[in-house]
């Protein structure tokens, strides 16, 4: 940008798709329902390619109209009909959708869109002629794990012929179920309602970057008992922030805020923002006045008017709990904040424990960035108790992604059985630990006999096309040419700085079928911008969803699996799989459920990865432990798998690299043969560069006592920081204190003495010495076994 250009403020939580343009995501195999009015424009869009869509459409009468969207029939709508005839959500929403007289889906035809060769990022464009009612659905069948033909989403897009007026209420979200309160709270003002115990309070922010105050009083307590005063029993920030251990709770284990009794008032359900406050008032008067702005309508006075009816005194300042309110505490011990991180729609749901009366406020503030500087509105709904909702937060592929809440992995039915001890990772529930082990057991287990993880949300793409080896090629800093089929490598993927975009693995299942295998979806993204941009005739689609997979892992993981896993003969078979090598097999036998083995782990162990349907993900779990049973085999979680992971060097994103940090720096310099593959790739030029003049490693250090290093801890000389701890962890195996740390050359030698600094670095120190790392097995014996 010339200094004359006018400047551009990128903010991709706002909506940029223009006035009375709406966007709707169709997952593959699913559907969904939209209306449309007379002038009215459909744009339906291939995001991945190679995805059909069928559009069936219906008069006002319910008859099937094709013409409306100025088309003919391609005949019957026979993949809608299969998507609506399963018990899932998106299909019994679209049925809701359709609940219009003479709708007979029976005799519905289609119009075909796009076909099996369409490119990434094709469109299509239809007009309404008239009122309609439109399925858009992504047909498709459950992945085989053996052939990579994954369902893809699709995007529609519907531009209103009839564009919003200035002031005109604004497109309210789809309610998440039948309301018994659907409350409006007007910008700069607050309202107070009463819940029943066990019901459901849905807290919208309905334009995006506005702040709502909560706070609710147990019901019981404000009205008095018998024989007792009232009492103003509310919700304490400062007793949820002890208990809960966080600065405010979120879906999961620790999601209960509390009153200043300790009782348990309110439980955090969904969350698709995860960013809050519990730190600060309610907006004052004296606040506003402080700021010159004396007699300004503030939260405060607000929810002093709501409140007065139910006895409630007023205060100067109301404790309350700020969702959407954007604030965190700097390095200086100073709270700040910004911009909030919602956008339009975004939601916490609660639970009500108790009954309660709550006030929600819909914050007036304007003379700082706290509601984006332009207060709107806020809605709450309020669902019955008989309903259920599913713990989740929102995770977003990137930032202007649509978000989709916290999903469970296909082998989610056996592991919540074990625990309820679960983090959200990448967008799933994993378990951290099992009940009656937990991490040191299931540790264990691994390295002396088998144990199996729940690995599914690992990305996974399926990359194809005459010029699938090409983009490979390009794209990673491996040399795929040299892939034989059947073999898997690992490697890194850098944008080209030489900073990594990612590790992960990529398995030839053919000439021109691979399949990448990466920790976010940032990979996969590139991949699709790289093939479009070059030109490429590949595609590059998502099989996470069709693809859950299990590590099964230890010294007796392939006796475990040599009796569970049938392989055809032109396949090996578990005994004889190499390293790094995988086969296409069944649970059982020819006939049984089909599955990908490979030969690779997370765990320096000799082991192996089972991938399979999520449909099938029980069984395939119910007969992995079943034959493991007299093996010893153990469930394990995230904890053990942190253990397990240090001790054998291997890295992981966040931690030993980002995209400030190249592969040399992360200690996979391996995985970068820049003598041997002659090709061109992405960061090549910056990695003979940064080869030629290192500045960093990473190196294992030996740190004396039993307190762990931590991500973030400087590593000194003297004064002088010379590195920084990425992971730490107390090694059972070997007895010892254990870190990895990217290191400032030269103090990377072996037997360099160094010190780990705590609290602020330099009033306590650990002393430390680098040695040699993997420090479990460094000669990979095992895992090579």
């Amino acid at each position: 940008m010339t200094l004359t250009e006018e400047p551009r403020l990128l903010v991709p939580g706002i909506p940029t798709l223009g006035l009375g343009v709406e966007r709707y995501r169709v997952n593959g195999q699913a559907a969904t329902v939209l209306a449309l009015e007379a002038g009215d424009t459909l744009e339906i869009r291939n995001v991945e390619g190679r995805q059909v869509c069928e559009l069936v459409v219906f008069d006002g009468g319910g008859r099937s109209a094709p013409g409306l969207l100025g088309q003919s029939a391609s005949g019957p709508a026979v993949g809608t009909q299969a998507i609506l005839s399963h018990n899932i959500t998106d299909a019994r929403r679209v049925r809701v959708g359709l609940e219009v007289p003479g709708v007979d889906l029976t005799d519905a035809v289609k119009i075909d869109v796009f076909d099996t060769s369409s490119p990434a990022g094709e469109s299509a464009t239809f007009t309404a002629s008239d009122r309609a009612m439109v399925i858009v659905a992504a047909p498709g069948s459950a992945m085989d794990p053996h052939q990579p033909d994954p369902a893809t989403a699709l995007l529609a897009f519907v531009t209103r012929a009839h564009k919003p007026e200035t002031g005109e209420a604004p497109l309210l979200p789809v309610p998440l179920g039948d309301m018994t309160q659907d409350l409006f709270i007007e910008r700069r003002t607050a309202l107070a309602y009463e819940v029943k115990a066990g019901q459901y309070i849905q807290v919208i922010d309905i334009e995006g970057r506005e702040c709502s105050d909560f706070q609710a009083f147990d019901a019981r307590a404000l009205q008095g008992s018998i024989g007792q005063a009232a009492l103003e029993r509310c919700l304490d920030a400062t007793v949820t922030r002890s208990l809960m251990g966080a600065s405010y709770p979120g879906p999961g284990l620790y999601s209960k805020f509390y009153d200043g009794s300790m009782n348990a008032l309110v439980e955090v359900v969904q969350d698709t923002v995860g960013r809050h406050d519990t730190f600060n008032l309610a907006c004052t008067g004296k606040y506003y006045d402080d700021m010159g702005y004396p007699g300004h309508v503030n939260c405060t006075d607000n929810m002093n008017s709501q409140l007065g009816p139910y006895g409630v005194a007023p205060r100067t300042g109301w404790e309350a709990i700020n969702f959407f309110y954007n604030t965190n505490i700097d390095d200086n011990n100073q709270i700040y904040l910004d911009e909030p991180w919602s956008r339009p729609g975004d939601y916490v749901l609660l639970r009500a424990l108790t009954d309660l009366v709550c006030v929600s406020t819909a914050c007036p503030c304007d003379i700082d960035a706290a509601n984006g500087w332009e207060p709107t509105d806020i809605a709450v709904r309020v669902y019955p108790e008989k309903r259920t909702f599913k713990k989740a937060m929102a995770f977003r592929m990137s930032a202007d992604a649509d978000p989709e809440l916290t999903r469970e992995t296909g082998f989610h039915p056996r592991t919540s059985d074990l625990t309820r001890d679960f983090s959200e990772y990448q967008g799933f529930w994993l378990a951290n630990k099992f009940n009656n082990s937990g991490a040191i057991d299931e540790y264990w287990a691994c390295r002396e006999a088998v144990a199996a993880i729940d690995l599914s949300p690992l990305r996974k793409y399926e990359v194809t096309g005459p010029d699938a080896e090409e983009l490979l090629q390009t794209c990673l800093t491996r040399n795929v040419r040299k892939l034989a089929d059947g073999q898997v490598s690992y490697t890194a993927m850098c944008y080209d700085t030489g900073g990594m975009i990612d590790d992960g693995t990529i398995f030839r299942l053919g000439r021109e079928n691979f399949r990448w295998i990466g920790g976010a979806d940032a990979s996969g993204l590139w991949l699709r911008q790289q093939a479009a941009e070059r030109g490429l005739r590949a595609w590059v689609r998502s099989s996470t969803d069709e693809l859950h997979n299990i590590q099964v892992q230890g010294p007796k993981s392939r006796a475990t699996l040599a009796d569970v896993i049938w392989t055809p003969p032109a396949q090996p078979t578990v005994e004889e799989l190499g390293w790094f090598r995988f086969a296409i097999g069944r649970i059982g036998g020819p006939q049984g459920i089909p599955l990908v083995v490979s030969r690779t782990g997370y765990t320096g162990e000799l082991g192996f990865e089972i991938f399979c349907h999520p449909t099938t993900a029980p069984d395939v779990w119910d007969a992995v432990f079943e034959a493991g049973a007299t093996h010893g085999i153990k469930p394990m979680g995230l904890e053990a798998l942190d253990i397990l992971r240090i001790e054998a060097g291997l890295i992981f994103a966040g931690y030993e690299f980002c995209d400030q940090t190249d592969p040399f720096e992360a200690g996979i310099s391996f995985t970068v043969p820049l003598k041997s593959k002659e090709d061109d790739f992405i960061g090549r030029d910056a990695l003979l560069a940064r080869k030629a003049n290192p500045q960093r490693t990473l190196v294992g250090l030996e740190l004396a006592g039993g307190e762990p290093g931590a991500n973030g801890d400087g590593v000194f000389v003297g004064r002088q920081q010379v590195g920084e701890i990425t992971s730490g962890t107390i090694s059972p195996t070997l007895r010892k204190n254990i870190a990895l740390c990217r290191m400032m050359l030269p103090h990377d030698e072996i037997g360099t003495e160094v010190e780990v600094g705590k609290l602020d670095g330099h009033q306590k120190r650990i002393p430390a010495q680098v040695v040699r790392f993997p420090f479990y097995d460094p000669d990979k014996s095992r895992v090579r076994a």
